[in-house]
């Protein structure tokens, strides 16, 4: 190994520690099995950011395999270089180790269930909380909220009665509808008489947010009426949203599709990718380790994957390359598009997550949701300190539990099936809907309040009508709306 490591022309890290590690996953078991090496501990961040990526991938794989004693030992590994209070690396780290825990871990069901009883449905708070610090610290639900309301805003013009359905709740105290409230007060012609129907699951959620627009509409002097529903949206009957003839209507859905194309999938058994899987990464090779050796600056978590995966491929490749553009048969998804698409509404518009964390397999996902969260972790990175109370919420109670459900369930449990625009494009179309291009005035109006952030990192790109919030160059939400394609 140091002959080759001279040939390339770093000779600087023919003692490194790092030379060790790269021996550590291509080691017997025995070696494998053997307690943690003390230096782990002693690597400077870079090193210490790239090891982590290779234990975790190394890690992925053998649960996958169903190699568990093996997965175990990439788990005490890990557990000496991650920490939910460290840098970027080993914050993500920390909420990756323990969705890949939990997925071994459901290998023994009677274990899993006794350390994980079953509880009644309910939204805890600190969820909220952390729904809300995440709209306060970073722009992509209100982002979301703006172009929204702004499409409502354009096609609900000269409309005296209008009723709009809430898909999901959207999660942050109602503040999509508050601003829509004011929007419509100042109106040319008049605030319309508004109907707005909020589906969730939870009913102290619904109670909170009638209690707050209403409170608001009468300030405004606004016409209004607040109708909840409370229901999950893949058992959603329409009749209970009560459209009436006359109204028109709007339908807006904030990260909530995605949920639905859960609803057909019964393979509910723990842990049934047990299969022998293609590696996640491959062992690191000399190149890869005089990369180590000459960066001389930490840089960002999604620096680290792209330097990581230098070598001419991108950091989605393998699960790009697997994942056609053909759609998954999900009848209840299709069942209530086409359902919406029969209560003629004049826009609906949809946002999403912009990755795909739907694959079958759990490397593909892996490795997708590994490059999707570093890029939300970086942004918390440049928007809060590390002690932060609010940043440590929502990475736990947010994106943690996003990760768990995405790497440790299957099945119906698998709820956080995020798919890339290009898929719902297809599924809309199918439904009957087409396209609406989102106006110039909602382009300038959510790069007005990207750059009241502050924050060169965040951006905003229109494509073929849709738009995308961006980290850096990387889609991470999209939003679009859409009409009636009339037959």
């Amino acid at each position: 190994m140091e002959g080759m490591v001279q040939d390339e022309g770093s000779s600087s890290v023919t003692s490194s520690p790092l030379q060790c590690f790269s021996m550590m996953s291509i080691s017997p078991a025995t070696q494998l099995m053997s307690p943690p090496v003390p230096w782990l501990r002693e690597l400077k961040a870079d090193e210490r950011g790239l090891c982590l990526i290779h234990l975790l991938l190394n890690c992925a794989n053998h649960v996958a395999a169903g190699q568990l004693e093996h997965a175990n030992a990439f788990l005490e590994h890990i557990s000496l270089l991650a920490a939910p209070d460290g840098d970027t690396m080993q914050r993500i780290a920390t909420h990756f180790t323990e969705a890949l825990a939990r997925r071994v871990l459901r290998s023994w069901p009677g274990l899993y269930r006794a350390l994980h009883p079953p509880t009644v449905p309910r939204l805890p708070p600190d969820a909220l909380l952390a729904r809300r610090h995440f709209f306060d610290l970073c722009p992509f639900v209100r982002l979301a909220f703006l172009v929204s309301n702004h499409a409502i805003l354009e096609a609900m013009e000269g409309e005296r009665v209008v009723h709009v359905v809430d898909l999901g709740g959207a999660a942050s105290d109602a503040a999509q509808w508050a601003a829509l409230l004011q929007a419509l007060r100042v109106r040319p012609e008049g605030p319309p008489h508004l109907r707005l129907t909020v589906v969730h699951e939870h009913k102290e959620f619904l109670d909170l947010t009638a209690t707050r627009l209403t409170e608001e509409a009468e300030r405004l002097d606004v016409p209004f009426q607040f109708h909840p529903v409370v229901a999950r949206l893949d058992n959603l009957d329409l009749e209970m949203l009560r459209i009436k003839t006359g109204e028109a209507v709007a339908i807006s859905s904030v990260l909530q599709l995605h949920t639905l194309l859960a609803a057909d999938d019964d393979a509910a058994v723990a842990g049934h990718q047990r299969k022998t899987a293609p590696p996640l990464a491959k062992n690191p090779n000399t190149t890869q380790l005089n990369r180590i050796a000459q960066m001389n600056h930490q840089g960002t978590l999604g620096e680290l994957l792209e330097k990581d995966h230098a070598n001419g491929r991108s950091p989605s490749q393998d699960s790009a390359s697997s994942s056609s553009l053909a759609l998954t048969p999900s009848p209840k998804t299709e069942c209530l598009l086409a359902s919406l698409w029969g209560l003629s509404p004049k826009v609906m518009v949809v946002t999403e997550q912009e990755s795909n964390h739907n694959g079958p397999k759990l490397t593909e996902r892996f490795m997708e949701a590994l490059n999707f969260y570093a890029a939300l972790f970086d942004c918390l990175e440049s928007t809060a300190p590390r002690m932060s109370v609010e940043r440590a919420r929502i990475e736990k109670m947010l994106f943690g539990e996003e990760i768990k459900n995405i790497i440790a369930c299957e099945g119906g449990e698998r709820r956080e099936r995020h798919e890339k625009l290009e898929k719902w494009v297809q599924r809309l179309e199918l439904a009957g809907f087409l396209r609406v291009p989102l106006s110039y005035s909602a382009m300038l109006q959510a790069r007005r309040l990207l750059h009241s952030y502050g924050c060169e990192g965040y951006k905003v790109r229109e494509e073929d009508g849709c738009f995308f919030f961006c980290w850096q160059d990387r889609p991470l939400f999209s939003v679009s709306a859409w009409g009636l394609r009339r037959f």
